[in-house]
This record gives C-alpha cells, sequence and structure tokens, in this order.
C-alpha cells in the first residue's frame, strides 16, 4: 500500500478521533439539563477522558511495541467505537462517565499509533511534514468535525453524533487494516530497550512539550473569559478564536516543514522564543480588537511549531520504541494542558489575564533554555 494511502488514513483517523474529543464542549448543556445536573458537573467528563488518557497513553504505547502496533491500533479503534455507541445510549450520568473513560483509553492508544505509523511510513526528509499533517487532521476537527457535529445534534439530539462517530469508527478499523503493513511474526521481540540513560533521559527529553503544553493552555483556556470580561460580544469572541484557530493550522503544518529543513531543534527554539515574545506582549496590555485577534495568530503560529518538530525528533531517536516514546510525549502534552490550566487558573485570580499570561511567557523562556542546553542538534 502507498505510503500517502498511509497518511491520508492516518489524518482521517485523526479528524475523527478529534471531533469526538471536542464536540463535548458544546454539546455539555444538552447532556447536563438531559441528567438534571449542572454544566460544571458535566465537565467531569471532558475530566474523566483528560486523565485516562494521560494515565493509559504510556501503558498502550508499551503494549503497542511488544505486541504488534497494527494489532493494537484496531483493538483500540473498535473499542473507541464501543465506547461512542455507550456514550449514544447512556441512560444515566454514571454511565456517561463510564463511557467515556473508555473513549479516553482507546483515544489513548489510537493518536500515538496512528504518529508513529505515519513517521515510520514518511520518507526520512519530510518525517516532520507528514506528522504535522497528521496532527492537522486533530486541528481541523475543531473547527469543522465540532462544528458538524453540533449541527447534526441540533437536528438529531446530543446522542446522534456519537452514534454516527461509531460508523465512522467501524469503517476506519477496516482502511487501517489495509494500509498499515501487518506486524511481525515475533511480535514479543519487536520492542528494544531504552538507552541506558533510560527513564531519566526520556523523562529530560519530555519536559519541553511539559512546559510549551503548560505555557501555551495555562493562556488559551482563559482566553474566553478575558475577552468576555473586557465586553465584547460573543461574535467578537468568536472572531478571535478563529483566528486562533488558523494560526494553530498553519503554524503545524509550517512547523513540520521548517522542521524538515532546519532541524526539530531550531524549529522548537524558534517555537519557545516566539511564543514566549507573544505571552509578554499579551502581559504588557494588548487591547482586545484587531490587535489582539493579530496577535492571537501570530502566536498560535509560532506555538504549533514545537509539537510535530518535536514529535518527529522523538521518532528519530528511538525508532524501535517509537509507539511507546510518542505516547508518553502526548501524555506529557496533556500533563502539560492540566498544569496550565491550574497555573493560569491561580494567576487569573491573583492579577488577571496580565499575569497569566506573564506566568506562560516565563514558562516559555524556561523551555527555550532546556531546549537550548539539552536537546542535541
Amino acid at each position: 500500500m502507498s505510503p500517502s494511502w498511509r497518511l491520508a488514513c492516518g489524518w482521517l483517523t485523526m479528524f475523527v478521533v478529534g471531533t469526538d474529543l471536542f464536540i463535548i464542549s458544546p454539546l455539555l448543556p444538552s447532556i447536563a439539563a438531559e441528567f438534571g445536573t449542572s454544566p460544571a458537573a458535566a465537565g467531569l467528563s471532558v475530566t474523566v477522558f483528560s486523565v485516562t488518557y494521560l494515565l493509559s497513553a504510556p501503558l498502550i504505547g508499551q503494549l503497542a511495541d511488544r505486541t504488534g502496533r497494527r494489532r493494537t491500533l484496531l483493538v483500540c479503534l473498535l473499542c473507541f467505537a464501543g465506547a461512542n455507541v455507550l456514550t449514544g445510549l447512556a441512560t444515566g450520568f454514571t454511565g456517561l462517565l463510564a463511557s467515556r473513560v473508555v473513549a479516553g483509553a482507546a483515544t489513548a492508544g489510537v493518536s500515538p499509533l496512528i504518529y508513529a505509523g505515519v513517521g515510520e511510513a514518511a520518507p526520512p526528509a519530510r518525517r516532520a511534514t507528514w506528522m504535522a499533517v497528521a496532527v492537522s487532521g486533530l486541528l481541523l476537527s475543531l473547527s469543522v468535525g465540532a462544528p458538524a457535529g453540533t449541527l447534526f445534534a441540533s437536528a438529531w439530539g446530543w446522542r446522534a453524533p456519537f452514534l454516527l462517530l461509531a460508523l465512522f469508527s467501524l469503517a476506519l478499523i477496516v482502511a487501517n487494516r489495509v494500509v498499515w503493513p501487518a506486524d511481525p511474526g515475533n511480535s514479543a521481540g519487536i520492542a528494544a530497550p531504552l538507552p541506558p540513560a533510560g527513564v531519566g533521559a526520556v523523562a529530560e527529553r519530555l519536559l519541553p512539550t511539559v512546559l510549551w503544553a503548560t505555557a501555551l493552555y495555562g493562556v488559551y483556556t482563559y482566553l474566553g473569559v478575558w475577552l468576555t470580561g473586557a465586553g465584547l460580544t460573543s461574535a467578537l469572541v468568536a472572531r478571535a478564536i478563529s483566528f486562533y484557530g488558523i494560526g494553530a493550522l498553519v503554524g503545524t503544518l509550517a512547523g513540520g516543514q521548517l522542521a524538515d529543513r532546519f532541524g526539530s531543534r531550531r524549529t522548537m527554539l524558534t517555537s519557545l522564543a516566539g511564543l514566549g515574545l507573544c505571552l509578554f506582549a499579551f502581559a504588557l496590555g494588548v487591547g482586545t480588537g484587531w490587535a489582539a485577534d493579530v496577535l492571537l495568530l501570530v502566536t498560535s503560529i509560532f506555538a504549533q511549531f514545537f509539537f510535530p518538530a518535536q514529535q518527529a525528533a522523538l521518532a528519530r531517536r528511538y525508532p524501535q520504541r517509537r509507539a511507546f516514546i510518542l505516547a508518553l510525549n502526548n501524555s506529557a502534552l496533556f500533563l502539560g494542558i492540566s498544569t496550565g490550566s491550574v497555573i493560569g487558573g491561580e494567576a487569573m485570580a491573583w492579577g488577571g489575564f496580565g499575569v497569566d499570561a506573564a506566568f506562560g511567557a516565563a514558562i516559555a523562556c524556561a523551555g527555550l533554555v532546556l531546549v537550548a542546553v539539552k536537546v542535541r542538534p
């Protein structure tokens, strides 16, 4: 099967997985109303998904490297389809939460395995670009998949999108089985040991992801609060967020190409430096009109250079443990998102959005220093 078909299948899989992740937020009011709970309590469905993903990804990545990546991917996709059926048929809030736990664990297997497969299928000189294309499927689901699912839910009810995603997932099982090569016959021996430095070296190599995600999402999480508090209408808030979304897509695709051309380390340094400067500009005070929109666009572009460059660098450094390492990197991403939301919330309570942005800039600078000192060219 042509490597291009593998990239296309990987992109589509990430789009469907991302739609499942992002569609929960706009459906929370309907879910809360049906189960007689508050929107804040209904938000636990997002929390349990994220925590399960964080904890499950390394375990499933380890399993995949030992028992076979395609086999593990197909099982995870089947579980993902089942989780969406359970979500769509949930008769109580506890059942809904349980289904999101299953969805989180399944997604923790699907995403890193797609990244690992795409990284393996890509021409070596274009590995970062191909991995960026795969990530773009996830990002596009935020701006296309989730809104489309929301419209579908408005006509057929909030359960309908999850049942439709289950059908798509079953089709993806067939597609992924066809495009990815069969696992080696002796699957038990395919997982090579980590280098002698072991766990410490891997943790040190993943720490930039945690710092980057903490800096970025500690600010992004509270953008809506800041913009709304400044008196912007819903339409203007949506416009600002759309600028951020456009920047994320452009930055991800450009980051892959920059990493292939100039190297992952340089691209990561550029990303963290640009992110730090942009967040510092927010800390100094920016209006909430077009200036803020443009700065959000630029911030997002610089920020998203980082992830495909880091993914490609890790895939290149640990070729025999690719699924496990990329799963760990995804867990590091979620750890950073969770840490950023906590730090950002405390900063907002203490001094408002300017203080939050200042903390984010400082954390980005810490990541910049770490990459400069510890990451090999």
